[in-house]
């Protein structure tokens, strides 16, 4: 059995518990897994302003030699900051995506790599939410104020049954396809990236950057923007809380993210 070298590990309903803390046993397993050589990478739909306190819990803050998977994909980082690798959305792409917000009355924002844009004077309450989950400001702009300014990535966020619903009509998304690819991160959530932008080619991506091969990789998540970087390790798991796609690719489950389902998988598959 080949070892594992590098955990990559989603936030909400993997790593941290339902009350959106780190339990004394997934810190402690994650000590054990660095103190043995292995790479523990944070991938996440967030900024590396809204891991940064994880980080430091997790004795992998401000070093060269440990790494962050940013913005669902688009980003990733040693967690000193270095940038590695970077492939935001153009102004174009926001400006569809704004004005399609706007056809199906969704509300919708878009992240830059230190601030939340939004075009809605009615500042939606999902985006106060983000903005106090990953620790960025919000910056109410018009459209043409953002000309200019580098998006990594946008976010149509609304109550679950509103965004649901606008999705019924998946036609005005598909059409913007060629350029962006849409996952469903939460409920609420439908975030919009650059075409080829997941966890999964990003992990790929850091993988070849360190020179480990996929099988030598653990992915554990439980949302659909999990999916892909479970498909490309070499050993996905799910959460027991995951949803049933995830768990279907998976090629094991382990408990949820209120039973130590993390240190559980690190534990058995990867010390």
């Amino acid at each position: 059995m080949i070892s594992i070298k590098l955990i990559a590990i989603d936030i909400d309903g993997t790593l941290v518990n339902s009350a959106k803390k780190l339990t004394s046993g997934v810190r402690k397993t994650i000590a054990q897994a660095k103190s043995r050589g292995i790479k523990v990478v944070i991938c996440t739909g967030r900024p590396l302003a809204g891991v940064q306190s994880l980080l430091e819990q997790l004795s992998l803050a401000n070093q060269p030699d440990q790494y962050v998977i940013s913005f669902g994909g688009a980003m990733i980082q040693a967690t000193d900051g270095k940038q590695i690798a970077l492939k935001p959305i153009s102004y174009e792409n926001y400006l569809d995506l704004e004005f399609l917000a706007r056809k199906k009355q969704l509300h919708f924002h878009a992240l830059s790599q230190n601030k939340i844009y939004t075009a809605n004077r009615d500042i939606g309450h999902y985006t106060v939410y983000e903005s106090r989950l990953v620790n960025l400001e919000i910056a109410y702009r018009t459209p043409e104020e953002l000309r200019g300014v580098q998006l990594v990535k946008g976010m149509f966020i609304d109550d679950e049954s509103k965004l649901s619903q606008a999705m019924q009509d998946w036609q005005p998304f598909a059409a913007l396809e060629k350029e962006l690819v849409f996952t469903k991160s939460a409920p609420f959530y439908l975030e919009a990236n650059a075409q080829g932008v997941n966890k999964g080619s990003a992990l790929k991506t850091l993988g070849e950057t360190l020179q480990l091969r996929p099988s030598e990789m653990m992915a554990i998540g439980d949302e659909n923007n999990d999916l892909s970087m479970i498909e490309i390790a070499g050993l996905g798991v799910a959460m027991e809380n995951a949803i049933p796609i995830v768990k279907q690719a998976a090629d094991v489950i382990t408990t949820d993210n209120d039973h130590d389902g993390v240190a559980q998988a690190i534990k058995e598959y990867a010390l």
